[in-house]
Formats: C-alpha cells, sequence, structure tokens
C-alpha cells in the first residue's frame, strides 16, 4: 500500500496530499491504496510552507500614549519585537495586537504598526503606527533625524560627557549575530554621550543620544572605544572577577541599557510628544546597590 511505504509523513497528511494530487506514482497521480511494484518511481510536491500570523496574547505591555494614529510602549526587558526564527510568540507584536485595536499594515503580517525596533535585551520606549499614514510620516522623521532618542547605559570605565562617536556600523562578516565598526559592507552611524556620571573608577553610568538607528549601534560604539555596556556577553560586556564594591553587576541578565527618552512630531496633528521612562526594576536594584555602596552621599544620576 503507497501509504505505507512512504517515509518520512504522517498518514493523514500523505493522504491530504495524495487527494491535491501531489502524489504521482510512475507519473501518474497515485491512490492510497496502490499496489506498489517494488521499483516504482514516487514523486511527492510539497507545497510551500506559508507561516502561521502572529496571534493576539495577552502579555504585559505598559502603553503611555494612544490616540487614533500611534500609540507609545515601554518594552519590557527580554521581549522580542516581532515574530522571527525561534520566536512565533511572546514578542511586542502579539502583545501589541492584544492590547491596540488598530496597527498599520506597511510592515507586513509580521511587523503590523512596527516603526523603529530594541534589542530583545533593551527596555523602553517605542512608538507604534496606527495608520499607513502615520506609519509613513513616523518613518520619514526617523530617516530624517527628527526623532529624538537617549538611552541610559551603564559602561565599564571611565567615559567623559559630550565624546562623539561616528563610525559606520554594518553586519560582522565572521559572526552574522554580531555587528561591526570594521565591516565592508556598512552605514553611517552617529552617537553621543550626553551626560554622565561617575560611580567610581570601574563604571560609569551615561547618557546616550542616537542621531542614528543602526542594528546594536550603541552598544557597538561603546565597545569600539574600549567602554562596553555593563552585562553585554555579545560585546564584551561581562566580566567574572568583580571586586565587592561593584559586585552587584553579577546579577544582570542583559545589557543594563535603556530607551529612556522619545521625542516625535504628531504625524497628524504636527505637535511635539515628548516621553520619559525610568528604569525598570532590575537596572535600578542594581544601579541602587552600587550607588550605595560607592557613593552614599552623591545620588545625582543621568
Amino acid at each position: 500500500m503507497l501509504v505505507a511505504l512512504v517515509a518520512g509523513y504522517s498518514r493523514s497528511h500523505l493522504q491530504k496530499l495524495i487527494d491535491d494530487g501531489r502524489v504521482k506514482v510512475d507519473g501518474r497521480p497515485a491512490k492510497a491504496n496502490l499496489r506498489m511494484k517494488a521499483d516504482a518511481a514516487i514523486e511527492v510536491d510539497l507545497p510551500e510552507l506559508k507561516e502561521a500570523a502572529p496571534r493576539p496574547e495577552d502579555l504585559e505591555l505598559p502603553i503611555l500614549y494612544q490616540d487614533a494614529d500611534v500609540a507609545v510602549v515601554d518594552k519590557p526587558p527580554g521581549m522580542v519585537v516581532h515574530p522571527a526564527a525561534g520566536h512565533d510568540s511572546g514578542t511586542l507584536v502579539n502583545a501589541l495586537l492584544h492590547h491596540v485595536d488598530d496597527l498599520s499594515g506597511i510592515g507586513g503580517e509580521k511587523r503590523p504598526g512596527i516603526v523603529h525596533r530594541l534589542d530583545r535585551g533593551t527596555s523602553g520606549l517605542m512608538v507604534v503606527a496606527k495608520n499607513d499614514a502615520a506609519h509613513q510620516e513616523l518613518a520619514r522623521q526617523f530617516h530624517d533625524r527628527e526623532v529624538e532618542k537617549e538611552y541610559v547605559a551603564l559602561v565599564w570605565g571611565v567615559v567623559q560627557a559630550g565624546r562623539r562617536i561616528e563610525e559606520p556600523i554594518g553586519r560582522d562578516p565572521n559572526n552574522r549575530k554580531k555587528m561591526s565598526n570594521r565591516a565592508r559592507r556598512s552605514r553611517e552611524a552617529v552617537t553621543r554621550i550626553v551626560r554622565v556620571y561617575h560611580v567610581n573608577p570601574a563604571l560609569t553610568l551615561a547618557q546616550i543620544a542616537i542621531h542614528t538607528g543602526r542594528t546594536h549601534q550603541i552598544r557597538v560604539h561603546l565597545s569600539s572605544i574600549g567602554h562596553p555596556i555593563v552585562g553585554d556577553s555579545l560585546y564584551g560586556g561581562v566580566r567574572r572577577r568583580l571586586p565587592a564594591d561593584i559586585k552587584a553587576v553579577a546579577r544582570l541578565d542583559r545589557p543594563f541599557l535603556h530607551a529612556a527618552r522619545l521625542a516625535f512630531t504628531h504625524p497628524t496633528e504636527g505637535r511635539r510628544l515628548s516621553f520619559e521612562s525610568e528604569l525598570p526594576p532590575d537596572l535600578k536594584s542594581v544601579l541602587d546597590e552600587l550607588i550605595a555602596r560607592n557613593n552614599p552621599e552623591d545620588l545625582e544620576q543621568p
């Protein structure tokens, strides 16, 4: 019997393929009860697999602002922005589909409303488009560098305010998971250190503005100048031997990087909107302990 001879398929799957005329024996459409010859040639025409559309999921997602055109959300750490290989659920898109009624379709089925992204390990502010016109205008603002984006990062070493890093970034040819400032194919990237708070000679808390939005931009740029973000295992920010006064950083399971401020012009009303986000609990607890151990009377921070 044909269904007993074809390996690699369940009986129900094979029966469906036979019914659809996708199985041939010696060039002719097959039947499930066909008795097979020992030298018969079996052809199976598999249909192209289609990825399932993201489903709404009731995930925690703080929404700081929402109107008919945009929503501003505070992305939790550890949340992937949109479905991809290995992450078909639990993403920001899954959460948005549950919490927000309408989203722009420009990003496609997998990325509805997504105008920009944050890395999985980065928490903080994102703006989402709720219709195509808003999406196009926000995308233009990002492209023309009219959107203000500021982050808070804890980095290794002593970094001074006012430093500007202008190094192009592209995909690392030796590691596809990384970006590099030495890639052959790269794009302009500009990062500026706005304010700093020196926790001690080993650590600096920095307020960072980016004028471009390249993948891993802040992480790559800070690593390139010898000051990787604390907790960033991909770009050299994890250290094993830690003195007691900075032992708290060992609790980090992600880079100490938070998108703390976002400002843009409303896509239809023309008014300037600005939002701020406090450090999430995992980063704040580490910072509080560091300050208490190193500078208990000096609590000024970016």
